[in-house]
Formats: structure tokens, C-alpha cells, sequence
């Protein structure tokens, strides 16, 4: 087997900050030529480079088994966020101290994907169809990556049964728990038209504000849902309110506002979309709504009993399946297979001094090693 520790290494040391292309992914390819992938790799959005969005390098790698066996996937990203300041040694420097491996993305997710190869470089080539999918652009926009990755497999005619997304996961101890789920995202933006003047003639004007005013509280007033079995409650949350009205006697001539929804499974975006659109028409402004993803559930059944049995057999605890957190690209797999997630403690993601256990990514690896066979067995 692989060291995962050495791997994980290796990809800390590219600086691959959102949205990544080039040397992460020639180190990765690097890691899986010896153990008879064949590597795709591709490069999305390159007109996107002065917004920021592009471009984004992709990369599905496969190695077939015999004819008509399993395909099980793992689901990752290496693009990781801005490093920043104030770290103990070098953000892009990985270093072990004491029992930890320290830098950007110990833990989202090179660490993780480090575990993937490891895992998958001690499975035999008969055991069924394996692969990885692995995008440079999970922690941006996320225009031109793992949507664009399962268009390539769909032009290759590749389809998982399975697919295993190595997020970080895990809260207090390695294991803990697992995504059989998340929420959707929807963002919005409101613009309310109005017509400047002076304050002492408010007649001679048209003030946008408590139009906008008018149009958050009943936004806010919405009550979606009260939760379901597996999902908390969905929420609508303001998030900004601007007018950049630098004077104290004159009425703005527009006004803005924003939020933001996380929503379970009793709805779905579009819906939403025309619930907001029909409120700011009666408040007299524009709505630009943009859905970010839609919700999914794996529901608890032979997958997510797979994992927890690897789990328990590793790490000595079965993990709880939950539906918590932000978004993920398991928003967009679900759409070809079954997705859970796994991984990591995430207590350091995004921080300064991100880091993991070094014990944790040899236990990683063989979690992922027997999830991997278990998948590829079947029933």
C-alpha cells in the first residue's frame, strides 16, 4: 500500500488555490500512472479568467475490471481556498509536527484524496471498475467543474453505481459521521427602483427604501417548513442591505437587498424561484434569484450500512448519518448515482494551521479500501 502521508504531502506542496489547474493535477496523474488508469484530463472555462471563474482543470481517472463488473467512484476536489496570513509554517510548506500534518488542505480535501489513491493502489485490477473524479473547482463558482466532468463520463460512457464523495466529514473523532444528504442553496438579489430627491421634498421624489424594507419582512416572515425525518428545517436568511446614500438629506434613488435559502427536500428551487419572484413583483422590484443546488438524500440501505460497516471495523464507531452543513459536489453526482459522503474531522477546514492526524489518513485508507471492495462485491 501506499503511504498516504507521503501522498498527501506531495499534494499540499502544489498551490492550487480556487479555481486550480496544472501542477496538483500533474502530480495526481503521476501517483495513478503505475497502477493502470487511464487518465482523462480537461480543461474548462478558459474565457472565465478575468472573472475569476476559470479557467478549471478536471480529471476522471478509470481502471476497468473484467466485463459487466461494479463501477464505484470516489468524488473529490484539489482546489483549495485562499491560504492567507499568519500561518506557523508555510501554507503550501507542508510539515509534520508532533502527531499532525499541517497545510492548506490537510483536510479539504487533499488529505482525503491522498487516502483515495492510496486505497485504490492496493485493490487487484479484477476486483471490478474503479475510478476517481476530481475536479479544481468545488471551493468556487463551481461552473466548470464536476458538472462539466460528468458530461466527459457520459461522453465516455462511464457510470458509477456508487460514488463516495471524501469530504471532511467527521466532527469530533474520525468516523463520527457521514452525509447521506444536504440542502439546497438558493441566493438572491433584489433591486428596488426609486427616484432621488431632496428630504425636504418628499413629494418631488420616490424612496425605494421602505419598499425594500417591506419586501425583506415579508421575506423573512416566510415559514417553509418545520423539518422532516432526515432534514432540519429550511431557512431564509438576509444577508445584505445596501444604498451607498453618503448624504443625510437626500432620498436614494435605488435600493438593494440580499439573501440566502438552504432548503430541505420538500421543496425544490424552481419553486422556490417563483415564490421569490411573486413577492418582489408585489413590492415593485426586480428579483435575480440564482439556485446553487437542489437537495438530495441517499436514504439509509446498503450504502450507507456499507461505510459504517468499514467504519466500525477501522475506527472502532459507527457513524451517525446526518443531512447538516453547507453544499457539496454531491449535489450534482447524486444526478448519476447513489452519493454519500465521507471523511476527515473538519475542525480545521479553511483555518489557518489547517491540519490532520497523521494516524487518521492510515485509517482513512483502509476505511476507503474496504468500502471500495465491499461496493464493487454488490449485494
Amino acid at each position: 500500500m501506499q503511504d498516504p502521508v507521503d501522498l498527501a504531502q506531495q499534494l499540499i506542496a502544489c498551490e492550487s488555490v480556487t479555481p486550480a489547474t496544472g501542477s496538483v493535477f500533474d502530480c495526481l496523474e503521476e501517483m495513478l500512472a503505475p497502477h493502470g488508469f487511464t487518465v482523462h484530463r480537461f480543461i474548462e472555462g478558459k474565457d472565465a479568467a478575468a472573472s475569476n471563474e476559470g479557467p478549471v482543470e478536471n480529471l476522471f481517472a478509470v481502471r476497468h475490471g473484467p466485463s459487466g463488473s461494479r463501477h464505484f467512484a470516489f468524488a473529490g476536489h484539489l482546489d483549495v481556498v485562499p491560504a492567507g496570513d499568519d500561518w506557523t509554517s508555510g501554507a503550501f510548506a507542508p510539515e509534520i509536527r508532533g502527531d499532525l500534518l499541517y497545510g492548506r488542505g490537510a483536510v479539504d480535501m487533499k488529505g482525503a484524496i491522498a487516502c483515495m489513491v492510496a486505497a485504490l493502489a492496493d485493490i487487484p485490477a479484477d476486483a471490478g471498475t474503479i475510478s476517481l473524479i476530481i475536479t479544481g473547482d468545488e471551493e468556487g463558482e463551481a461552473q466548470y467543474g464536476t458538472r462539466a466532468l460528468m458530461d466527459r463520463m457520459a461522453e465516455l460512457g462511464e457510470k458509477p453505481d456508487l460514488i463516495l464523495v471524501g469530504e471532511p466529514t467527521s466532527v469530533h473523532r474520525l468516523g463520527d459521521m457521514m452525509k447521506i444528504g444536504r440542502r439546497g442553496s438558493i441566493n438572491a438579489w433584489f433591486v428596488v427602483e426609486g427616484r432621488e430627491g431632496h428630504v425636504a421634498y418628499p413629494h418631488l421624489a420616490d424612496n425605494p427604501l421602505p419598499r425594500l424594507v417591506a419586501l425583506l419582512a415579508d421575506l423573512d416572515a416566510m415559514e417553509l417548513d418545520h423539518g422532516t425525518d432526515w432534514f432540519q428545517p429550511s431557512n431564509l436568511e438576509i444577508t445584505d442591505i445596501a444604498v451607498g446614500n453618503k448624504a443625510t438629506n437626500v432620498i436614494p434613488a435605488r435600493a438593494t437587498g440580499r439573501i440566502s435559502i438552504r432548503f430541505n427536500d420538500l421543496h425544490s428551487g424552481a419553486g422556490l424561484v417563483a415564490r421569490l419572484e411573486e413577492i418582489a413583483a408585489r413590492h415593485g422590484a426586480l428579483a435575480r434569484p440564482v439556485i446553487y443546488g437542489e437537495p438530495f438524500l441517499t436514504p439509509p440501505g446498503e450504502f450507507s450500512t456499507m461505510i459504517a460497516d468499514a467504519v466500525e471495523a477501522e475506527a472502532g464507531i459507527r457513524p451517525e448519518p446526518s443531512t447538516s452543513g453547507g453544499t457539496s459536489d454531491a449535489r450534482f453526482l447524486k444526478n448519476i448515482a447513489p452519493v454519500i459522503e465521507f471523511g476527515l474531522t473538519n475542525a480545521t477546514m479553511h483555518k489557518r494551521d489547517e491540519a490532520v492526524a497523521v494516524e487518521d489518513l492510515g485509517v482513512l485508507t483502509r476505511i476507503y479500501r474496504r468500502i471500495a471492495l465491499a461496493a464493487l462485491a454488490g449485494p
